[in-house]
């Protein structure tokens, strides 16, 4: 029988999140502003709030959970905030500068603008130094190792005082032998130095594509380090009987140790958990297509999840950095409820992506802003209750948000405060529905064939108007939705995925068993992984897929491929998958040409006994039981305001059914149900809304 509690902390940039799952269900949810430079400070709040709710001691509580899992935004804010460490990066000579040819081009959307500026380089010319060695793409050492060349180049390094080293060279992945031994002579003269190699951090093909991850890794992971080490000792300072989790990019987690030393899993460590989440929660209603949106304080995150699966992303250009590792798709923007607003140059209402962040807050928080954000519109728009937000233990400053508004927008532009607040609310709202376009329309997917699952803490007042623009008829709104990316890790799994080249031709002669030997070494890596993190074997299941291309082609297509060993008939089927996942995707295929394998990667899973959470049941009420009042609220451009009802979503009961345009307050967000919809309490603790006809 599992411990009492299990805890999900997810660090935002504007509030740390907290969900405590208790073992006969009950789910409680917690929130504390963020504490960028100490995440411990953030964590404590949180853990007193827990503290003073169960009546029992933040020791006992710690001591009394199965899990303690750790989202945090840490990598992702020093890649944007470029606050990495000092690199060094060790590379063949001849390669030294393949971070800036990249692939010969900028990233796509790019391409062809002279005056789009070329990328920030994490690694500067003078510390990327050229070594004399080459090994070719059979294995073999074409080159030996230059020794003096390392030494001399670490010597360069100390001058420098780079503070961490990154090693990539060429077909390093055929044989890691030069990598190994130049890593050996770094720790040897930089004893306590960061050092990673390609080999290690992305083991496959694409010299620049591993060389930027590789670099991309070492520039996160000592931030990343000091990170963990401190979430980790304060736990175990507090009596923690296992090890804190922390959530990857990938939709999986990984014990502490694991963290330190590949940062570049953790980018987007937050919003990954998302899909997991969205799934679980339209299970009850049958629905596995979700587009998940989670608006938080500082930005709108989107997932796409198509038949139950979640797309993974593989070698692209994030912040205009190139990762080749496993990331969930995510599709984030600068839109939050701390999104600045105000009038540019040109005469132009912006809104975001600057935000208000955690301090000082939108105007109404009465922290010292003076530029309106999205919050400060919604509570002129009546959408808030100034005297109810996270359950009362924050007071809005509703004068002093009209005031902002009118200042910084309505006079500008020359028109009422009811219209400058409605128009950053439409604004917000067009560039979400941008993003939600861009990871459904530009991919092939119809929005109108996913159901539209609200998450954040601000996303509740904007959700139908975002279904009404995309065309979705079906809303979900879980209780949780303020704390779900903390929700979804503590129904998350750990997950590790390991890569490996194989570039084979698949016609009659392929070697078959070399590449089931390759697969096996990796699961076997895996399952020895798993079982060092505490996991029997019966609690461990795996996933393949391959990378596979006709031959002459640049670009790979990725293929899932049932796991077992692979025999001829088996890549008869692979090869017809293939096929099939290149016409989706290019809406083409060659069944007649030759095929050949690049790729190879096992997904290992260690199986988490998951929570089970309370169903709710009906007791008999009315709308009116938790009918709290009406206010006035404005739902279109043309000021027209509208008595509306507002509900308390904790007294509301199952099954009930409320008619828009009303708002049901929650302690950690407000759900606005605009006209024309219908919202109704299920038993699985979601809100469903669904268009009238």
């Amino acid at each position: 029988m599992r411990n009492k509690y299990r805890l999900g902390i997810d660090a935002g940039g504007t509030f740390t999140d907290f969900v405590l799952a208790e073992n006969n269900g009950e789910l409680r949810v917690f929130k504390s502003p963020s504490t960028p430079h100490d995440g411990t400070i953030a964590i404590k709040a949180g853990l007193a709030q827990m503290s003073e709710a169960v009546g029992r001691s933040i020791e006992e509580i710690v001591q009394d959970c199965d899990l303690c899992i750790n989202g945090t935004t840490v990598a992702l804010n020093a890649l944007i905030e470029k606050k990495g460490v000092k690199v060094g990066l060790l590379c063949t000579a001849g390669h030294e500068d393949s971070l800036e040819i990249r692939l010969g081009h900028k990233e796509e959307g790019y391409r062809y603008e002279a005056d789009f500026p070329p990328a920030h380089m994490i690694v500067p010319r003078h510390l990327r130094r050229a070594i004399n060695e080459r090994v070719i793409g059979t294995g073999e050492v074409d080159m030996p190792l230059d020794e003096q060349e390392i030494r001399d180049a670490v010597a360069y390094f100390k001058e420098q005082q780079v503070e961490s080293v990154a090693i990539s060279f060429v077909w390093a992945v055929r044989n890691s032998d030069h990598e190994k031994r130049a890593k050996e002579i770094v720790q040897e003269m930089m004893p306590g130095v960061f050092v990673c190699t390609g080999s290690e951090v992305y083991p496959q093909v694409r010299e620049y594509t591993r060389t930027s991850t590789t670099v991309v890794n070492a520039y996160l992971s000592p931030v990343m380090r000091r990170y963990v080490q401190k979430i980790d000792d304060y736990f175990k300072s507090l009596g923690a009987k296992y090890p804190v989790r922390y959530f990857q990019s990938n939709g999986g987690l990984a014990v502490g140790e694991a963290m330190q030393g590949r940062a570049v899993n953790a980018i987007n460590s937050g919003p990954a958990s998302a899909p997991q989440a969205g799934l679980f929660v339209g299970k009850p209603f049958d629905i596995d297509n979700v587009i998940t949106v989670d608006m938080g304080g500082t930005s709108f995150d989107i997932t796409l999840t198509k038949d139950g699966q979640t797309n993974l992303n593989k070698n692209i250009d994030f912040l205009r950095y190139r990762i080749g590792v496993p990331m969930i798709q995510v599709e984030t923007l600068g839109a939050g409820g701390g999104s600045l607003c105000q009038v540019d140059q040109y005469g132009m209402l912006q809104v975001g992506p600057e935000s208000a962040g955690a301090t000082p807050g939108p105007v109404c928080y009465g922290k010292g802003g003076t530029v309106p954000a999205v919050t400060d519109a919604n509570l002129v728009l009546g959408y808030l209750n100034p005297d109810a937000v996270l359950g009362g233990t924050i007071n809005l400053d509703r004068e002093a948000a009209i005031k902002a508004v009118k200042e910084h927008v309505a006079d500008p532009l020359g028109i009422s405060v009811e219209k400058a607040a409605y128009g950053i609310s439409t604004i917000v709202n067009l560039n979400m529905v941008n993003g939600i376009r861009r990871v459904s329309i530009e991919r092939g997917y119809d929005p109108r064939d996913f159901a539209l699952l609200c998450a954040g803490g601000a996303a509740g007042m904007h959700i139908t108007a975002l279904a009404e623009e995309i065309g979705s008829t079906t809303v979900l709104v879980p209780k949780v939705s303020s704390v779900f990316c903390a929700f979804g890790q503590i129904i998350s799994d750990v997950r590790y995925n390991y890569l490996a080249s194989e570039p084979m031709r698949l016609d009659g002669e392929a070697n078959l068993d070399v590449l089931n030997a390759k697969f096996e070494g990796l699961e076997s890596q895996g399952r020895d992984h798993l079982i060092s993190d505490g996991f029997n074997r019966d609690e461990i299941s795996y996933t393949r897929s391959v990378e596979m291309r006709y031959v002459g082609q640049i670009h790979e297509c990725n293929v899932e491929i049932h796991p077992g060993k692979i025999c001829r008939e088996k890549m008869a089927t692979i090869l017809d998958d293939f096929h099939k996942r290149h016409e989706e995707l290019y809406t083409y295929s060659e069944p007649h040409n030759p095929v050949e394998l690049v790729n190879i990667e096992s997904t290992m899973v260690g199986n988490v006994a998951k929570p089970e959470f309370q169903t709710l049941e009906s007791k008999g009420g009315t709308a009116e039981d938790a009918l709290i009042g009406y206010r006035p609220a404005l739902f279109d451009a043309e000021g027209h305001w509208t008595d509306t009802a507002v509900y308390s979503g904790p007294k509301l009961d199952v099954g009930i059914q409320i008619e828009g345009p009303a708002v049901v307050e929650e302690p950690t967000t407000n759900i606005v149900v605009r006209p024309g919809w219908q919202l109704v309490l299920e038993p699985n603790q979601c809100y469903r809304l669904t268009r009238s006809e």
